[in-house]
């Protein structure tokens, strides 16, 4: 199903005012509905290639499997071909880039964060690693989608400190979870309705560290219309704040519903089993 009319998508990656080099990565299929941001890390290069590694994998590797099955089937417990997909994609790119790391001293300790996320029968399924984000804006309504994997999210769900003492903590960029540091690691992954105006907007940590949550939301709805300049304007805003880090943005507005097609065989057999 090709889902180019029904989303309109744009992603943008910049090394920002203080890195000499772009750890990010992003990726972006509107006709496949599949949106693909990484944050790198580790030594010189490394992070590059952990990113890079990422998004080229799960790139092929989904659209190989949304060939051989759509993602919005459904085995017998309910669950989607996309989160099953996902799930297992995401574990073997985690051990290629583990197993890259262990063999090429250049490469020890790479990891990345890995934010994504896939269209379906007006559905979005979502999988995040690490503290990038993925927001909503619906109607006026602007909200995180993710929660971060992060020591600093752990002291705030844990009372330690406050979200305003959060911002200007000394502990940013400490993730709880990463893609390719250890033998395995979880993905966390949610299904979600999606709806004909919806904007969602995928973030490295460069951003909204950045930017505050109300400023990105504001920027969101003031130029959701033209989404080309709703990513640069938003990337240019963590530069003109100091632009520490890489920052990288995919946007993304729903145009029109975008239902799975269900072919006359399968219309006549749910009528049969009425």
């Amino acid at each position: 199903m090709d889902l180019t009319h029904s989303l309109e998508v744009v992603a943008r990656t910049d090394s920002g005012m203080v890195r000499s080099h772009n750890e990010d990565s992003v990726y972006a299929n509107p006709a496949l509905g599949l949106v693909v941001l990484a944050d790198g890390m580790g030594g010189y290069n490394a992070g590059e290639v952990a990113s890079g590694m990422t998004t080229t994998l799960l790139a092929t590797e989904l659209a190989r499997a949304f060939c051989e099955k759509p993602p919005y089937q459904r085995d017998g417990s309910g669950t989607s071909w996309a989160t099953s997909a996902l799930q297992a994609e995401i574990a073997k790119t985690n051990g290629a880039i583990f197993s890259a790391a262990q063999s090429q001293p250049q490469y020890a300790g790479m990891g990345t964060t890995l934010v994504m996320a896939v269209f379906h029968d007006n559905r979005m399924t979502t999988a995040h690693i690490g503290d990038s984000r993925l927001y909503r804006l619906r109607d006026e309504e602007f909200s995180q989608v993710t929660r971060d994997h992060s020591l600093l999210q752990e002291q705030i769900d844990s009372g330690l400190i406050t979200p305003e003492q959060a911002r200007t903590s000394q502990n940013k960029n400490l993730v709880t979870r990463a893609l390719g540091i250890d033998v395995t690691v979880e993905a966390e992954i949610h299904e979600y309705d999606v709806l004909p105006g919806d904007i969602y907007l995928l973030c490295s940590d460069g951003l909204n560290d950045m930017v505050p949550d109300d400023e990105i939301a504001m920027t969101t709805q003031m130029l959701g219309a033209n989404l080309e300049l709703c990513a640069m304007q938003l990337i240019q805003m963590a530069n003109d704040n100091g632009g520490r880090d890489n920052v990288s943005v995919i946007v993304i507005k729903v145009r029109e519903a975008y239902p799975a097609s269900v072919s006359w065989f399968s219309r006549l057999l749910a009528w049969f089993k009425q």
